[in-house]
């Protein structure tokens, strides 16, 4: 802890600070960079370079900007909207109601958290495209249509996309408000006369109103910097949002980026997260007016469906068939055809591996290398940060913890593009001699920064689980600060820590926005690899290989999902214990 002793007025720092010191030094320098970069007319280190706030007023007089803003607002907004629509009315079914089958339906929709959002937008693609979708194509050829009934490539097409895969989030946030919701309000309500619809507006939608709107704002900023699908859906039809705009602007292939624009706009996106944090934090801390489990006495109450069962199983199944399993069937056919066409009888003759063997196996194996190396010290550096920073915030008494939270909450907050471009421009223009550009350590560096806010959110409650006690007994017995973290601490905590190290493997796995920012031939991983192939035209190619990188996370996800389920029965044994 630091502080001063009393007796001798030295200052006294804890160890521990020389962990946590250099991680909040880098976010703070990255940011603190981005902000810099904003006011200056010019690059770094050139003659000619000034301060000013041209960066800024430029924004306001560029039409491509405001586009892209106003794209940005319209797709997160559209994202935002489907997601809570699916997500909660999948949870109330599957915690307020008598559905059968609520274990798979619990199973799938966590595992759908895990299925890369670019590999869904390639699928929409091959089902939606104006021009060569399959769903377009089948209903203008049966119908006699002259102009396709679809177009993904819009602003709510892409917010279509992506708010089928923020809808799992929403489950998972909004799942357990739903299972802890009181019956007896709705009995009250009901004995008073109110119909079942009156019950749902005026008892259920006020209690779990901090739960939705907390996983709105959480979703709406995940959408706002969202990448992977506004790159593949609308990168090659000029449809830019927020972060392809940043990225566009960073990575320019004529004269030199636009370092300025692209730094005053991460700078402005900051303060708009900031304060989206800010305001999920209130929303947060006003929860316990709502809390009406008092322990005794309480039993959920399951309403029953009775011949509205089917209807509920098709929105169930429709979901899941609509976002998993028709891009998945469409992406499939598209990798096995020479050059794309929709699914039919005599269209099966075309089909072969030919793509597959087209595979630019050197960039695969170069891509496949490194992300292994990432996904291996990625999650082991995160989760040591993390628990650095979560003993500080749990077993610490110093005001400090409080900024320690703040700082190991800033990479949710923040926009990871926003942390890609601003690691960009550290080792551009200020780490120079370490020859960090490019390298995959800085990507390394990066993934573990941004990785840092989901460890420290699962370590916090599984150490506030962890009584003090334990670490006194351990103490008295003579046991140094190391060894209790060691034996003590660290077995309790396992079953967190290995949770948490699969999840951030994956992510990293996954990974496209920060990759794509950061890339150069020495660093790049299999997302970059696909989006490369893809943008290049070669969508057969690209789908192939997104087939191959779901293919091998296949396993991972098995792992992720047997420890997760052992960790589920174990915490129903010791709560029915």
């Amino acid at each position: 802890m630091l502080g001063f002793a009393p007796s001798r007025w030295r200052l006294r720092v804890s160890p521990l600070w020389l962990l946590l010191g250099p991680v909040i030094v880098i976010i703070a320098g990255v940011l603190v960079t981005v902000f810099w970069l904003s006011v200056l007319k010019g690059l770094p280190g050139t003659a000619g370079t000034y301060a000013t706030w041209a960066n800024y007023a430029s924004l306001y007089t560029d039409p491509f900007a405001f586009t892209a803003l106003r794209n940005t607002i319209g797709f997160a907004g559209a994202s935002v909207a489907l997601a809570l629509l699916l997500g909660t009315s999948i949870a109330w079914l599957v915690e307020r109601t008598d559905l059968p089958g609520k274990s798979a339906v619990y199973t799938l929709m966590t595992l759908g958290l895990l299925l890369p959002n670019f590999f869904l937008a390639m699928g929409w693609l091959f089902l939606l495209h104006p021009r060569i979708g399959a769903i377009n194509r089948w209903l203008m050829a049966g119908l006699g249509l002259s102009n396709p009934p679809f177009n993904v490539l819009t602003v709510w097409g892409m917010g279509w996309i992506e708010g089928l895969g923020l809808a799992s989030l929403v489950f998972v946030l909004t799942a357990a408000s739903f299972r802890a919701m009181d019956p007896a309000l709705e009995e009250v309500a009901a004995v008073h006369g109110a119909r079942f619809g009156q019950t749902i507006r005026r008892v259920f939608l006020p209690l779990v109103s901090p739960a939705v709107l907390g996983s709105a704002l959480y979703i709406f900023t995940i959408a706002f910097a969202s990448f992977d699908v506004p790159a593949i859906i609308g990168w090659s039809n000029r449809l830019y949002t927020f972060s392809t705009f940043v990225y566009a602007k960073s990575t320019t292939a004529e004269g030199l980026p636009d370092y300025g624009a692209t730094a005053a706009m991460s700078s402005l996106l900051v303060v708009v997260a900031i304060l989206c944090s800010w305001w999920y934090g209130r929303v947060i801390k006003r929860a316990n007016q709502y809390q009406v489990v008092t322990g005794k006495g309480y039993r959920p109450r399951l309403h029953a469906l009775g011949r509205w069962r089917p209807l509920a199983w098709l929105w169930v199944g429709g979901y899941f068939a609509v976002s998993k399993l028709l891009p998945l069937l469409l992406t499939i056919w598209a990798a096995g055809m020479p050059f794309f066409q929709p699914p039919s009888l005599r269209a099966v003759s075309a089909l072969s591996l030919r793509n597959f063997q087209r595979i630019p196996m050197d960039v695969l194996g170069r891509g496949a290398w490194h992300t292994a190396l990432l996904m291996i010290c990625v999650p082991t550096g995160a989760l040591l940060l993390s628990a650095g920073f979560s003993w500080a915030i749990t077993r610490w008494r110093s005001r400090w913890r409080l900024a320690l939270d703040f700082f190991a909450f800033l990479p949710h907050a923040v926009p990871n593009i926003i942390f890609g471009v601003g690691a960009l421009f550290v080792a551009l223009f200020l780490l120079k001699g370490f020859a960090l550009y490019g390298s995959l350590a800085l990507l390394a560096i990066v993934y573990v920064v941004v990785r840092l806010s989901i460890g420290t959110r699962l370590l916090n409650g599984a150490l506030l689980q962890v009584h003090h006690e334990l670490e006194e007994a351990a103490a008295l017995s003579g046991a140094s600060g190391l060894t209790t973290a060691r034996a003590v601490v660290a077995p309790l905590l396992w079953p967190a820590l290995l949770n948490g190290w699969l999840w951030i493997a994956l992510e990293t796995y996954r990974e496209l926005t920060l990759a794509s920012v950061l890339y150069s031939p020495e660093n790049i991983t299999l997302p970059v690899v696909i989006w490369s192939v893809w943008t290049s035209g070669n969508l057969g190619v690209a789908a192939a290989l997104g087939l191959v990188l779901l293919c091998c996370l296949a396993p991972l996800v098995v792992l992720y999902w047997t420890v997760g389920r052992r960790r589920a029965i174990g915490g129903r044994a010791a709560a029915a214990a």
